[in-house]
């Protein structure tokens, strides 16, 4: 059974990173539009970086899709917010005991989550007039 857990966690870690996309696969993707972009936008892309002024497919190359997408609305306008969460594999191991009358159990399993919700959140890109306004950046 211990093989059999070990087995599963190694092909989970193994799809989970033939998923993951990399700035420059995503470069690769979108070589056309890539190379129109100025020398400066190509560099900040390729190293997966963003910047003030940049278009929401520039933003897309560089960190990929978000993870969720929101919408702002204040007195100056409506604002589109994406959300990147954590990209790295989170992993987790638990063991449960329980008894009742004369019997007892023990059962144990593995988990994992590619991703996070609003607690993994590490990045906000706000979008105004299609290009980015903002950058917030979680502390780490």
């Amino acid at each position: 059974m211990k093989s059999f857990v070990t087995l599963l966690a190694g092909f989970a870690l193994l799809l989970a990173a033939g998923c993951a996309s990399t700035p420059t696969s995503r470069v690769a993707d979108h070589k056309a539009a890539y190379n129109t972009w100025p020398p400066d936008v190509q560099a900040k892309v390729a190293a997966g970086q963003i910047a003030v002024g940049f278009t929401p497919e520039q933003v897309r190359v560089a960190l990929g899709d978000p993870s969720r997408t929101f919408t702002r609305t204040t007195n100056d306008g409506v604002s589109e917010i994406w959300a990147y969460a954590e990209s790295s594999p989170r992993f987790s191991v638990g063991l449960g005991l329980a008894s009742w009358g004369r019997g007892s159990s023990v059962g144990g399993g593995v988990g994992m989550s590619t991703g996070g919700y609003r607690d993994g959140e590490r990045t906000h890109v706000t979008f105004e007039s299609g290009r980015v306004s903002a950058i917030e950046t979680a502390g780490r």
